[in-house]
């Protein structure tokens, strides 16, 4: 199969050859001829599997192929609208828009916070078919007037789970509310929790669903392993697997934004290359920081859940859990940063005592056990007790969401047991 055979205009294959793609993904292939016909979508797809691309294509073959409603001269209405719950994502989906329509008319435009808002403003005076957003700053502009939705015609809400995850549920639905009825809804997310098919029931006219993956589960390009160590040895644990096994380009996440900079900090003082990212950071500082990671300059980036969003490295090859995440659905937006494209990854996570249970959850999430072993040398203290993980709301955590609970009392869970924990191999560190 061919770009060409699902129906896209000879200007669209040209530009998807020009960046060296021949053959549509499956996500690609199943999302493409439904949003040509105009139904609404239910897209499950994980990162990674060119899901980006499986929506702009078909927008841009139906808006450069039909005439814009109630285009005065001169200016043509802002005809589709892309949401997004980060900036980096909004920045990625944005320069495939402009890279996959270079050959047509369409003009595009991407708009979020944290940048001044005035030349989002001139620029919104000028032509601009396609808009990529998020929630925050569109509703800036919908308060001050200087945007105008009433003529949108496809409407995507892209990592729509994360988006949720972030407490954006009140701002999508102002959004909403600016919007006409009559219009094409495009809804796309790794997981498909209970208020995602709530979401889209309020949202979506008899979709077709489209599924490339089973539900929260892992990509099979991905080996995954897990440490068990001492939560004060996580930090000399991480120094030692990325330098003993010369890793490059790792993708480390920590829980909060103060984690996030205190570990960067260390690394660095070890001799590692590293950067954090998260919400606190300025977007020139996290676009410096995205840049010389992806171009290999830098050897480690240290993230939140939120400010990964959007990281787009096609052969990313280590992504590691410094520390589990409270919420097990995370685990699999974290480790699809690697092993995308038919490449391989590695997913790496160091686990403490007080995280056995949140392991037990993703692995329960995910049905696939997860084998956990101890480096020599960086044995566990059995006279350790687990602690409780902090669930209120701190630095780096996403508001509005239920974390599963930690663990809380000295008694270690069902499922795993750090003393039936075998040893690594000795050569290298490495695992089974």
């Amino acid at each position: 199969m061919s770009f060409a055979t699902l129906g896209l205009s000879p200007a669209i294959v040209r530009a998807v050859t020009e960046r060296g793609y021949t053959e549509p993904t499956p996500i690609q292939a199943q999302a493409i001829p439904v949003i040509l016909a105009g139904t609404d979508l239910l897209g499950g797809a994980q990162t990674g599997t060119g899901k980006t691309a499986g929506f702009v294509l078909p927008i841009l073959h139906l808006l450069s192929q039909r005439p814009a409603a109630n285009a005065t001269a001169g200016r043509s209405p802002i005809r589709a609208l892309i949401l997004t719950p980060t900036r980096e994502l909004a920045a990625q989906v944005e320069d495939s828009v402009r890279e996959y329509g270079k050959h047509l008319p369409l003009k595009s435009m991407m708009m979020y916070g944290g940048v001044n808002i005035n030349p989002q403003i001139q620029k919104l005076r000028g032509q601009v078919d396609i808009l990529v957003a998020t929630p925050g700053r569109l509703l800036d502009h919908a308060q001050q007037r200087t945007v105008d939705l009433s003529q949108i015609e496809i409407l995507v809400l892209d990592e729509a789970d994360r988006m949720l995850d972030m407490g954006f549920i009140r701002d999508i639905k102002k959004v909403m509310s600016l919007l006409p009825k009559k219009r094409q809804t495009l809804l796309f997310s790794a997981t498909f929790s209970n208020e995602i098919k709530t979401l889209a029931d309020s949202l979506l006219i008899s979709p077709v669903t489209v599924e490339v993956a089973r539900r929260n589960t892992a990509n099979e390009l991905i080996a995954q392993k897990a440490y068990a160590v001492d939560r004060e040895r996580k930090r000399e644990l991480l120094t030692h697997l990325i330098k003993e096994n010369n890793w490059f380009q790792v993708l480390v996440f920590t829980r909060t934004k103060h984690a996030a900079n205190r570990l960067a900090e260390n690394l660095v003082k070890d001799g590692i290359p590293s950067m954090a990212i998260h919400g606190n950071k300025s977007q020139a500082a996290r676009t410096r920081a995205l840049n010389t990671f992806k171009d290999g300059s830098l050897q480690v980036l240290v993230a939140t859940d939120i400010a990964a969003r959007g990281i787009d490295i096609s052969e990313l090859p280590h992504v590691v859990n410094f520390e589990l995440p409270n919420v097990a659905e995370d685990y699999v937006h974290r480790i699809g940063r690697t092993g995308r494209a038919g490449s391989q990854g590695e997913a790496t996570s160091l686990v403490c005592v007080d995280e056995l249970k949140l392991l037990t959850a993703i692995e329960r999430l995910t049905k696939s056990p997860i084998a956990m072993e101890t480096l020599p040398g960086f044995e566990v203290d059995p006279r350790i007790k687990a602690e409780p993980i902090l669930q209120r709301s701190q630095p780096g955590n996403t508001p509005n969401r239920q974390p599963r609970p930690a663990a809380k009392s000295n008694s270690r869970p069902a499922g795993h047991d750090y003393a039936r924990v075998p040893p690594a191999h000795r050569s290298g560190g490495r695992g089974r």
